[in-house]
Order: structure tokens, then C-alpha cells, then sequence
């Protein structure tokens, strides 16, 4: 695979990716209430848990973006 292919594919997966976490970031902040509600009916979690659990997969989804998509992406831009 060429180095423009990798860097064309990095590329949609950091759009991607990012849009994801804005997006979920977006309905976490705009409507908690909600999310709540919905994620209660499976996971019988108390408020505050549950805004730990959250804060929690959005920083580890963060971290995992920021390893396996941004940063291949950067370092192809510059050898390439």
C-alpha cells in the first residue's frame, strides 16, 4: 500500500471517528436527561455512576482516537 492510500484512509478514519465524538459529546451535553433515561431502561446505574461511566468512555474513546487515528495520520503527513 502506498503512503497517499494510508494517508487518504487515516484521514476518513479521523473524520469519522471524530464526528462520532463530537456527536457524542454533543447529545451528552444537550440532553443528558435523556441519554440517561434510555441508558437506565439496561443498565441499572445511579446518576452520578452513570456520569462517571460516561466521562470515562469519552476520555478512553479520546486516547484511542488521538493513538490509532490521529497520530498515524500526522506522522504519514510528514514522511509524506
Amino acid at each position: 500500500m502506498d503512503i497517499p492510500t494510508l494517508q487518504s484512509f487515516f484521514l476518513w478514519c479521523c473524520l469519522i471517528n471524530g464526528g462520532l465524538l463530537a456527536f457524542w459529546i454533543v447529545i451528552l451535553s444537550a440532553a443528558p436527561d435523556l441519554v440517561f433515561r434510555t441508558q437506565r431502561k439496561w443498565f441499572p446505574l445511579e446518576k452520578e455512576q452513570f456520569t462517571v461511566v460516561m466521562y470515562g468512555f469519552l476520555g478512553l474513546y479520546k486516547i484511542f482516537f488521538m493513538i490509532f487515528n490521529f497520530t498515524p495520520l500526522i506522522a504519514l503527513l510528514i514522511i509524506g
